[in-house]
């Protein structure tokens, strides 16, 4: 049970939405609603109710929440929803519909999605108290009343799904920032809370960087200071006012699953409408040059740093520094064909098959060599901040021109920056915008495209 829970918690916001979309949809021909447009009347509550969950929050119900916080949006979803329904009758000049039976529908849904809702919520509090499955691991820097108190909350609602492994004092003599990484790195800790209260700007500072260059998720337990001017989410456990250092809009999971079916829309469309017919002109082509597989298959490092095989057009001939050695301006190891596929990112198209398959996204940072990575952590503050979403096939960094070889410092702290910012600021349109950009640049050709 708990192998088919791990394979399946992924899916469960997807399946959720899909579940909520036949109800809305289906439970329409068990009433005389008198549809005369059947086609428009299911685009128009299939669109209505998105842009009613975006606004609300509908699907984006923490670990944590309390019942009370899910019949909120409940009840927000379908004050609006009920509304917009019988906006539909005016707006689309419907004068057959009948709203007694239109009425019967909202109460309707209402009552099945709401069920289902709470049920789903019900199930997985459950499941997590007694299975222990899908948990947090979790370090408390502190040890004051709210500290303890917090520590209590992680003890008695199991159902919240954290594993509480340890508590550091700052107060002891013993105390080490040291002693707490090498802690969280030893025991793989995903969240670190602390106590503002008891630490030194110097040392909220220093966790601040090592959670950011080590992807893991650091929150505070709030006093008076006013201790950084980012911009903070203050989130409740329990009755505990607890405060997220970096909002990314990618880890709601009603975002996460828009951007996933987005992905696999737009994949597929270039799976079936260009590489089906590419790949064996591409094969014919390479194949005439060099010897050599078509494909060039390199691992890279993708979400939260775990290596993925990344999928490629081979463009260079065969050679030993492929994995170790960035291509650069009028390298020798590029091929004719390979100058010309690169040029025209033609190259790139078989990542496709990543996204499909949920390695990488279509727009993200885009992902390097294992060698650069463990290279530029270590060199670029922040830099594995960017591993916190799935790596893309071109990237806000890209159409801003810092792409390719990396020549100078700037170059790799500049791309960073972007990535940072896409991270924090990401929306479906500014994915579009990206997409668009990418087309562009590809006609207008850019500098480093070699």
């Amino acid at each position: 049970m708990k192998i088919i829970f791990a394979l399946t918690k992924d899916l469960i916001t997807p399946l959720t939405i899909l579940a909520d979309f036949l109800i809305l949809n289906l439970t329409s021909y068990f009433l005389p609603i008198n549809l005369t447009e059947p086609l428009l009347f299911h685009g128009y509550i299939s669109g209505s109710w998105v842009g009613i969950s975006f606004y609300v929050g509908y699907y984006d119900i923490k670990r944590y929440a309390k019942l009370t916080e899910v019949l909120r949006v409940i009840v927000s979803q379908f004050s609006i929803y009920f509304v917009l329904m019988y906006a539909y009758i005016g707006f689309f000049k419907q004068p057959f519909m009948s709203r007694l039976a239109l009425a019967e529908y909202v109460l309707l849904v209402f009552t099945a999605i709401s069920a289902f809702k709470v049920l789903s919520y019900v199930f997985l509090l459950n499941y997590r108290e007694r299975n222990r499955s899908d948990l947090v691991s979790v370090i408390v820097v502190g040890s004051n009343k709210m500290a303890n108190q917090l520590i209590r909350v992680f003890a008695e609602r199991r159902e919240f799904g954290f594993n509480f492994k340890k508590q550091f004092d700052p107060k002891i003599g013993k105390f080490s920032l040291e002693t707490v990484f090498n802690y969280i790195k030893e025991n793989e800790i995903e969240e670190i809370y602390c106590s503002v209260a008891e630490l030194k700007n110097e040392e909220i500072k220093a966790l601040i960087n090592y959670a950011d260059n080590n992807l893991k998720t650091l929150k505070f337990l709030p006093d008076d200071k006013n201790i950084y001017s980012q911009r903070l989410t203050f989130e409740y456990y329990d009755y505990l006012p607890i405060i997220s250092l970096r909002d990314i809009p990618l880890h709601k999971k009603v975002n996460a699953s828009l951007k996933r079916v987005f992905d696999m829309v737009f994949s597929l469309f270039i799976i079936l409408g260009i590489l089906l017919w590419l790949t064996p002109l591409m094969a014919i082509l390479i194949r005439m040059e060099s010897k050599g597989p078509l494909f060039f298959v390199q691992l890279r490092s993708g979400l939260d740093n775990h290596p993925f095989y990344c999928y490629k057009f081979r463009s260079m001939a065969m050679n030993k520094d492929a994995d170790q050695v960035q291509a650069g301006k009028n390298d020798m190891r590029v091929t004719r064909i390979g100058r010309f596929i690169r040029r025209t990112s033609i190259d790139e198209l078989p990542q496709f098959y990543n996204v499909f398959f949920g390695n990488m996204s279509v727009v993200g940072p885009r992902p390097h060599m294992l060698k650069h990575t463990q290279e530029y952590a270590k060199k670029v503050d922040k830099y594995m901040v960017r591993h916190f979403v799935k790596p893309g096939i071109t990237g806000l960094a890209q159409v801003k021109g810092y792409r390719g070889e990396i020549e100078k410092q700037s170059d790799i702290q500049n791309r960073v920056k972007f990535d940072i910012f896409y991270i924090e600021n990401w929306s479906l349109l500014l994915d579009i915008k990206i997409i668009v950009q990418t087309i562009l640049n590809v006609f207008k050709g850019e500098k480093k495209a070699y």
